[in-house]
């Protein structure tokens, strides 16, 4: 393969900005560029409007029909941040079990109610697991189907205390959740049935 030409390689730290074939303009650092497959990676503001985080984009610069450098890096380009290793390897490990977690769930036959109820304790309690089609919470709380506050057993005490709150909470904003949903609709039905 030939050496690449003028424009076909693009300097880690430079500034460019494509225009994609679906007409969206991106700007940002290069942080990397793969000739062989045009791939471009870009390090652009965040789009949470955060100043101490970044968005990572990927750019297949086959659907992109304009490309411009703002600014060339012509000095070396300072070192990667290191990686921690052991922490990515944990984060990986965890989210495996958790998307296997739900995919147990699922071919348990567990109602997505019941499983909305999982995520939701699991997000302030890590330790949940499912037990057949029983949510277990700490080894202390069992929530049974259909996963209500009265379908909560344990032992008396905090935990027992805090799964109920959590599942109470839970249902109300669920039902909070589809009373917002039927009120637009319900005022649609009003509208339409006074214009009649």
């Amino acid at each position: 393969m030939a050496a690449p030409g003028p424009g076909e390689y693009f300097s880690v730290g430079s500034h460019v900005s494509c225009l994609t074939c679906l007409g969206q303009r991106l700007q940002g650092e290069v942080v990397a560029f793969d000739y062989p497959s045009k791939m471009l990676t870009l390090k652009c503001p965040s789009s949470s409007a955060k100043p101490n985080l970044s968005d990572v984009i990927l750019v297949n610069l086959a659907y992109v029909s304009d490309v411009d450098v703002i600014n060339d890096r012509t000095e070396t380009p300072p070192p990667l941040a290191s990686l921690n290793i052991s922490k990515l390897a944990s984060r990986a490990r965890t989210e495996k079990e958790d998307k296997l977690s739900q995919a147990y769930a699922i071919s348990a036959g567990v109602s997505v109610e019941g499983q909305q109820l999982f995520q939701t304790i699991h997000k302030t309690i890590k330790d949940c697991k499912w037990q057949e089609k029983n949510i277990m919470v700490m080894d202390d709380v069992v929530i049974s189907p259909p996963y209500q506050v009265e379908n909560c057993k344990g032992k008396e005490g905090s935990a027992l205390s805090h799964v109920r709150k959590i599942v109470e909470k839970h249902f109300k904003d669920v039902e909070s959740q589809k009373s917002m949903q039927r009120t637009p609709a319900q005022q649609t039905q009003k509208d339409s049935s006074l214009s009649s």
